[in-house]
């Protein structure tokens, strides 16, 4: 067979097995597709296929496949953190900031706090740091990942139980949208590198002063030209960004947060988010899932996950409780946010992605962590849908 040919398997493998995973599993209600995609990824990567049959494995997912295969999952990550940066509404966390800005800072101060306390766990061993880690890089990126809110995410989670539009589900969007300019900012110190310090100052000079001149344009270009004006500056900042040593999903979110939604129709802002979900992420997920490693063995991986899983739960339940104590939050409001804001597929596997890319955590490590997000992830909405019933009434 031709590269084409294989191509077009692996295709077909990535979009078929997931959604009969899902549908035929029946497992919306603790594992929605997304979830089931992330897992797929990983079934699919060479820590579990290409372990059991690794021929087949080499056969498909061969170098030149997934060259292919890295071109989609690059532009759709990239759209997908554009929308993402896009659709952060900081003008409605401005207006109640000091609710939002204790809530988000507690809700994502103390999953840090205990992140990074694991994370020192794992100092110095080469099985965790990545090479070109030092240690402050390392513990905070750890640190970070077990407070990452996947904003998207929530909001696909907070359609489905009915709450997206409600006061509470708005709430939760401006603790959410604070922590993640706080999270990019986090990775963006992170990405510093000192021997390119003076690119990445210029790039930082640069975009500050095309953002003021992309804002007055946009204002008046007609609605049927502000797409393709967008996707142009997302090109350039994810490039200017790459160019300068941070990482092409830094720009691509910087292009979006300096961006206003009302510039765009919100119907066809969620249905290019619809789309990028259904047609361009799942290579996205089986990219992340090639990238997997198992190389300390299954049960150090999943024992650092659990570890890493209980400091993310714990972290994010108490910031969002003492959160509500000093806000005096009506009873049962404290916990149904605290474990709305576990969400953290998607958003923490690009973060990881970004701290891999750099050679900041190793694969093992970047295991452990996408473990916990999926675990996270999936316990959700099985846990929130009965304390919401109970909220309502």
């Amino acid at each position: 067979m031709n590269t084409t040919e294989v191509f077009l398997i692996a295709m077909l493998i990535i979009l078929t097995v997931p959604y009969a995973v899902w549908r035929l599993g029946r497992t919306e209600h603790f594992a929605p597709l997304v979830v089931v995609q992330i897992l797929t990824g990983i079934a699919l990567g060479p820590g579990v296929l290409g372990a059991v049959f690794p021929e087949y494995y080499q056969f498909v997912f061969a170098p030149p496949v997934i060259q292919s295969l890295n071109g989609i999952a690059w532009w759709a990550v990239s759209l997908f953190v554009f929308i993402a940066g896009i659709e952060l509404d900081l003008r409605a966390a401005w207006k109640d900031r000091r609710e939002s800005g204790i809530t988000a800072g507690l809700a994502l101060g103390v999953p840090v706090l205990l992140g990074s306390a694991a994370a020192t766990l794992m100092l110095g061993q080469s099985v965790w740091m990545g090479p070109k880690a030092t240690d402050w890089q390392f513990v905070a990126g750890v640190g970070m990942s077990c407070a990452v809110t996947a904003l998207p995410i929530l909001i696909l989670f907070m359609e489905k139980l009915a709450i997206l539009r409600q006061p509470l589900g708005q709430r939760i969007l401006r603790y959410a949208s604070l922590d993640d300019i706080a999270i990019w900012g986090v990775l963006a110190v992170i990405l510093m590198d000192w021997h390119r310090v003076g690119k990445q100052a210029l790039f930082l000079a640069l975009f500050a002063a095309a953002a003021w001149g992309l804002r007055r344009a946009m204002l008046k270009l007609p609605a049927k030209d502000r797409w393709y004006v967008a996707l142009i500056w997302l090109v350039v900042c994810a490039f200017g960004a790459d160019w300068c040593g941070l990482h092409y999903m830094v720009g691509a979110f910087l292009a979006g947060v300096v961006m206003d939604a009302e510039w765009f129709d919100q119907d066809q802002m969620d249905l290019l988010r619809h789309h990028v979900l259904l047609v361009m992420m799942p290579v996205f997920f089986l990219s992340t899932g090639l990238r997997t490693s198992w190389g300390v063995g299954g049960s150090a991986v999943f024992l650092m996950a659990g570890v890493l899983l209980l400091a993310s739960v714990a972290g994010k339940l108490a910031g969002v409780h003492l959160a509500g104590r000093i806000l005096g939050w009506k009873p049962g409001e404290a916990s149904l946010i605290g474990w709305l804001l576990q969400t953290k597929a998607l958003i923490m596997i690009i973060f990881a992605n970004v701290l891999l890319d750099k050679q900041i955590i190793t694969a093992d490590t970047f295991t452990a962590l996408l473990l916990m997000a999926v675990g996270s992830t999936m316990l959700t909405i099985p846990v929130v849908t009965p304390k919401l019933a109970r909220w309502r009434a």
